[in-house]
């Protein structure tokens, strides 16, 4: 699609240097990344051509059919043969050569019934003299035998086509994203792996009804491990089949828009598997076929294979798996993983983005850069209602920016500076919280770069670290959080996960995002099936039984997460031109109180200490009524905020010539004022 600003982009200025004047040392960076993205971009679609039609890879290679039967063709450069093999041939592994073509092999099966529904096939691929059986590159479904746990491409092609009737479907772009993050194996339960189809009809209708509004996915690629969470993904045209068919997943996509629910794919572009008999590594024999070669294809930290962005025919295998996802599945967009990992050559391993030249070095991998660029413009092309999501704990500077203003054109980034916060705050002492730090971590933001504010990851959930909750209650929660139990620890934990949540979601973030279960506070951790473990799923499932239990203060902490994200949502209290200003900020007496609009938020922070009287500039004459606190009876607090009185502006006592209110502030609870005239 042609570019606006041309005009400013044939002066070489971009608005980028205009929005971040820090940036304008760095203008040769910048200009050096979009003459990159404009000749990379030349070359691969010309001056009319689109990416839509580029990334076509999934419609010529794999298995179609055709007039006179089946047609498979495989993209495998440096190979020698390739011989077709499976149950339709009684896995013979030289009876059905591909023959080589101007670019790619190719084997014409005669007759609509050479290949079945669910034929189960492989590839044997010869190179330098050695054989292997693969997966097809781009297989649509994957199975595992349950009796070898050997796993082979499926065909995938059902006598009827999924009827969907989502065709009216849009992602509302004047509502803030209000992101449900989840797994779909672990989102039930029962003691085993949740299915696409439960998902849909148990866990769906509970996302609708708590306010979120949209639903992040993660581990839809077909992952040979279970255990990785679906982060090293092996066949990138095939949905995960341990959760169901591709039918299923569709069945899950169609009833989410049903209910107005936006759908994300979790996608990981960033690494892959390194299994070579399931994943796509070493296809042809080289290992430079899809990532670098030698040692910078491997990535040290997670075990995988790291891409080479810089290969046309890589950039054109990915866009066509993006493309893929958009129209075969109605996916909404997409939340990208590890962009850091794909934008540093080190992936951002150690090193501390604390001055602007981190950014532009030899360390910054431009071709990432451009790729990702290319995938935003596909996105657009294919649905410009669609959401698109960065996953850079850097801050690379135009991450959220338009590609014509100078930047990568994501919609949003994952402000991954929050849950780190929280956690290095809750290793303090109450009383060393410190409200002017507090403000800028959840405030501050590149200017006009979008965030997804949370205030804990997925991450922590897992063995080895520790919810929020987790952290304040530890072994408490094990014996006292029913109703009737009354515990020092329990009261703090519940009280500072409200308010936790609360300022993360209200202070200036234009979405926001909760990781399954975290709402309301769910126990213990997740422990995948595992040799360890003697495969157990007793940790590896969500006990929504606890936050269904009246009994419970889970139904407390989910009970406020509903009403905390329907107020944000219904006031329209998030999003751009909506980010709050300092009223009151006081280290002494861990107060913090902004105003957003008609709005105003407070926070007492203090552990012990309750006033009376605040005295709370405002700084205009009128009326105020507090309209929601964290300290409600219906979220299992104490009842100590009345919501009747009305308040009413008035010089302050201790400095008259501020007009403000009189407000009486319990230890660790949090209130919101509307104005009222």
């Amino acid at each position: 699609m042609p570019q606006e600003n041309d005009t400013n982009a044939n002066q070489n200025h971009y608005a980028i240097l205009d929005i971040d004047p820090w940036l304008k040392p760095f203008q040769g960076d910048i200009e050096l990344r979009m003459n990159r993205y404009k000749g990379i971009r030349q070359h691969l679609i010309g001056a009319n051509g689109s990416f839509r039609e580029f990334a076509s890879g999934h419609q010529f290679y794999g298995f179609h059919r055709t007039e006179n039967g089946w047609i498979y063709r495989e993209w495998a450069p440096a190979a020698e043969a390739l011989y077709l093999t499976g149950d339709f041939n009684g896995w013979d592994r030289t009876s059905h050569p591909l023959e080589r073509r101007d670019g790619y092999w190719a084997i014409e099966l005669p007759g609509a019934d050479a290949l079945q529904h669910l034929s189960r096939v492989k590839v044997r691929v010869r190179s330098f003299g050695i054989e292997r059986d693969r997966i097809p590159l781009y297989i649509r479904k994957v199975v595992q035998d349950p009796n070898t746990n050997d796993f082979s491409g499926q065909i995938w092609a059902p006598p009827t086509e999924f009827a969907w009737n989502d065709q009216d479907f849009r992602v509302d772009h004047s509502k803030a994203p209000l992101i449900y993050e989840t797994h779909v194996g672990m989102a039930q339960e029962k003691y085993g792996i949740g299915t696409y189809v439960e998902f849909a009809d148990n866990i769906l209708p509970r996302i609708k009804a708590l306010g979120y509004n949209t639903v992040q996915i993660m581990a839809v690629m077909e992952h040979p491990y279970y255990a990785s969470f679906g982060y090293h993904v092996s066949n990138y045209f095939a949905s995960s089949s341990w959760f169901g068919t591709p039918d299923d997943l569709k069945y899950l996509i169609n009833k989410a828009h049903s209910l107005g629910l936006a759908v994300l794919m979790d996608i990981v572009q960033s690494h892959a598997v390194k299994n070579l008999a399931e994943g796509i590594n070493e296809f042809d024999g080289t290992d430079y076929q899809f990532f670098h070669s030698g040692e910078r294809g491997n990535h040290s930290a997670w075990d995988s294979k790291c891409f080479d962005y810089s290969r046309h025919e890589v950039i054109h295998f990915l866009l066509s798996s993006i493309k893929y996802w958009l129209e075969e599945f109605h996916f909404d967009g997409f939340r990208f993983d590890g962009v850091t990992s794909m934008i540093y050559q080190d992936h951002g391993l150690g090193t501390a983005f604390d001055n602007y030249g981190k950014y532009f070095s030899l360390n910054t991998d431009v071709d990432a850069l451009t790729y990702l660029q290319f995938a935003n413009d596909l996105i657009r092309e294919i649905r410009p209602d669609a959401l698109t999501i960065s996953e850079d704990m850097s801050g690379m500077p135009g991450m959220c920016l338009p590609i014509a203003a100078g930047g990568i054109g994501f919609d949003y980034r994952l402000a991954m500076g929050m849950p780190d916060y929280w956690i290095r705050t809750l290793k303090q002492s109450d009383e060393d919280w410190n409200m002017n730090e507090l403000w800028h971590e959840l405030s501050t933001s590149r200017p006009q770069e979008k965030r997804i504010g949370y205030a804990e990851s997925h991450d922590q959930a897992l063995v080895g670290d520790k919810t929020l909750i987790f952290r304040m209650a530890d072994k408490d929660m094990y014996w006292h959080m029913n109703k009737g139990s009354q515990n020092l620890v329990i009261e703090r934990a519940i009280a500072l996960h409200k308010m936790i949540r609360w300022i993360t979601i209200s202070l200036g973030s234009e979405g926001y995002l909760t990781f399954m279960g975290n709402e309301f506070g769910h126990p213990e951790w997740i422990d995948f099936p595992r040799w360890g473990n003697g495969w157990s799923y007793h940790h590896c499932r969500r006990q929504w039984s606890l936050v269904d239990n009246p009994e419970l203060r889970y139904k407390d902490l989910g009970d406020f997460d509903q009403a905390m994200v329907q107020f944000m949502d219904q006031n329209n209290l998030m999003g751009p031109g909506r980010a709050p200003h300092p009223l009151w900020i006081d280290q002494d007496r861990k107060v913090i109180a902004y105003r957003n609009g008609d709005h105003i938020f407070i926070f007492n922070f203090h552990p012990t200490e309750s006033y009376p009287t605040f005295e709370l500039p405002v700084h205009e004459n009128a009326s105020f009524q507090v309209v929601m606190d964290t300290d409600e009876w219906r979220f299992g607090g104490q009842g100590r905020i009345y919501h009747d009185p009305v308040y009413r502006t008035h010089p302050l006592p201790m400095n008259r010539d501020y007009l403000g209110l009189l407000i009486y502030l319990p230890c660790r609870t949090a209130l919101v004022m509307k104005k009222v005239d």
